[in-house]
């Protein structure tokens, strides 16, 4: 074979380009089924609840089949108090979100490029981080009322000590090779700061926002459930409270698509926007 390729060089030329077309075909392939493979899992555990409803296996007076939840959820498409609780429910989500990734992300800099502030409030952060939020849920409706502020501050809470710890491990994991090599640039603090300390700590600020839309998510329905009149979390609870099941898991599954699609956002920028933080073998 190896005299053949020898003697023909249009067969080396072939035997050497394979293996990049392979790949380049596997990738493609990757590609286009990846969006797919995603759904793999949760239509098989539909398809083995909806049988297992069929079949009598479960108690559909609290587990109905999936494809009863579904007409209902077709059915509450099409009803103006669903999207009034959709809407509502982003609004406080977002606006909470904000109010705590900014102080926070602006806090783990800080924390990570100036010693003495990290000495100040690392123990704080270490001391209330661990408290359960859902636990101060009670102080934060006396305090605030029963209105939408509320539902923003206990998000922000929350969201504010993921994205702080977050931030800072981003920062701190940078190597000090690339602060001393901006400062013989000559790069001013800004600088340094723009151009160093934030793009090297966005790996932990992309993982933290993810993990903070899940929070936030799981923190406002707590808050609607029981000081809100409206929402995905009040529909839910109001859901319960007439043991109307199909309603309620209707609102569960609004829960996970927007955890979903939150992370799936999140993920698209980091692609769009930053493609030297994904791994391109993955």
């Amino acid at each position: 074979m190896k005299e053949t390729a020898v003697r023909n060089p249009s067969v080396a030329v072939d035997l050497a380009a394979r293996p990049a077309s392979e790949a380049r075909s596997k990738a493609t392939l990757r590609q286009l089924l990846g969006p797919l493979q995603v759904l793999i899992s949760p239509l098989v555990l539909l398809l083995v609840w909806e049988g297992a409803a069929r079949a009598g296996w479960i108690e559909t007076k609290f587990f109905p089949a999936p494809s009863t939840i579904l007409a209902q959820f077709w059915t509450m498409l099409f009803t103006h108090g669903f999207w009034v609780d959709l809407g509502l429910s982003l609004q406080r989500l977002l606006i909470g979100l904000l109010m705590g990734a900014v102080p926070g992300l602006l806090l783990g800099l800080a924390m990570g490029l100036f010693r003495p502030i990290r000495i100040a409030f690392q123990p704080l952060i270490a001391a209330l981080y661990p408290l359960p939020k859902i636990a101060i849920l009670p102080l934060i409706l006396l305090i605030f009322g029963l209105g939408e502020m509320s539902k923003y501050v206990i998000v922000a809470i929350g969201v504010f000590f993921l994205m702080t710890l977050n931030t800072f491990a981003g920062v701190m994991s940078i190597r000090p090779i690339y602060f001393d090599v901006a400062k013989n640039l000559g790069a001013s603090r800004w600088q340094t700061y723009f151009t160093v300390a934030l793009p090297g700590a966005l790996p932990g600020i992309l993982t933290g926002l993810r993990i903070c839309t899940g929070l936030g998510l799981l923190l406002l329905v707590a808050a609607e459930f029981v000081g809100a009149d409206a929402g995905i979390g009040y529909r839910i609870w109001w859901s319960w409270s007439v043991f109307w099941v199909e309603p309620m898991y209707v609102g569960l599954a609004v829960i996970a698509i927007l955890g979903f699609a939150f992370a799936y956002l999140i993920d698209f920028a980091e692609r769009l926007l930053f493609p030297w933080l994904r791994n391109p073998s993955r």
